[in-house]
């Protein structure tokens, strides 16, 4: 019988946890978690990780299973993620992927583009050309060896900015020349479903989140983690903002405002990522249930 992947994506805030919780539920699955943010062990509350109820409701994996002071790949996440879902699959016919990072959702239903060998010593000269003359410097490189994929990466995500240039100068052409190969093929079918709402709506969604999560004891959280604070898993929304507070460099209220106004343009991110692809069946967050699974029952069939 072939094998079902329902993937299930969408901004943060959005209730892709609840949803694919219910359908964990209704075809008796296990849900493979894609959100890059939740894979660590030190950080829960400003990574959105599910409750303890949530994770008894339905089976979870990839949910804390790492450390911040791991270093693990989207191509490490790919090879892991296939060797769970073949395991998942001689058990149920139906198993659901759920995530926000749209990199590791296409590791799972589309495969990485393979990218040549980068020399050492690049890598070093790019880091140490950050390390002197800071981020800008970096990202103008980037625009010189290659402008296509200037315009689409996001230039604040140092590691990607630094990756394309690495590639880019090593190999002689543009980073996005290895960007266009062919999707590879699963042994599984898979189902796309995607959560949005109104802009402002998301927007207002992720504010109230923020909120919960300060009163839930995200400053404690990030206060504990202070001492890794130059670890790469930490710089990321919730921690950065938190951490120049500890620093003294900013208020609270401010530190507060950052996380809400970077997490919406986080959502706006992914939201231009996942309307790229045309595979993805697109439900309003209030959806009703029934509407959802009838749909992907009449993939299935």
């Amino acid at each position: 019988m072939k094998k079902h992947l329902i993937v299930i994506v969408g901004p943060t805030a959005i209730g892709k946890t609840n949803l694919s919780i219910q359908l964990a539920k209704h075809f008796s699955s296990e849900i493979v978690s894609a959100d890059s943010r939740q894979f660590f062990k030190e950080t829960s509350i400003g990574t959105a990780v599910p409750s303890a109820e949530e994770i008894i409701a339905a089976p979870h994996h990839f949910i804390q299973h790492i450390s911040i002071h791991n270093n693990y790949s989207v191509g490490d996440y790919e090879k892991d993620a296939l060797q769970c879902l073949d395991s998942l699959f001689k058990e149920h016919d139906i198993s659901i992927l759920i995530g926000g990072s749209g990199l590791y959702v296409d590791a799972v239903t589309k495969g990485l583009d393979t990218f040549p060998e980068t020399d050492l010593s690049v890598r070093k000269q790019i880091q140490n050309d950050l390390d002197i003359h800071g981020l800008s410097y970096i990202q103008d490189k980037l625009k010189e060896f290659d402008p296509i994929y200037h315009q689409k990466v996001d230039l604040n995500n140092t590691h990607r900015v630094m990756r394309a240039l690495e590639v880019s100068i090593s190999s002689g052409l543009p980073y996005s020349s290895f960007l266009t190969q062919p999707k590879k093929e699963r042994p599984f079918n898979i189902i796309k479903i995607g959560l949005s709402a109104e802009r402002q709506t998301i927007y207002d969604r992720i504010n109230q989140r923020v909120d919960i999560m300060m009163k839930d004891g995200l400053l404690e959280e990030v206060s504990n983690l202070y001492k890794h604070r130059d670890l790469n898993a930490l710089n990321t929304v919730g921690y950065k903002e938190l951490f120049k507070y500890l620093d003294g460099e900013w208020e609270l209220d401010f530190a507060v405002s950052e996380i809400k106004k970077n997490t919406r343009r986080f959502a706006k991110r992914q939201l231009t990522w996942f309307r790229k692809d045309t595979e993805i069946q697109w439900f309003d967050y209030t959806y009703d249930i029934d509407t959802i699974v009838n749909h992907i029952q009449h993939q299935l069939s």
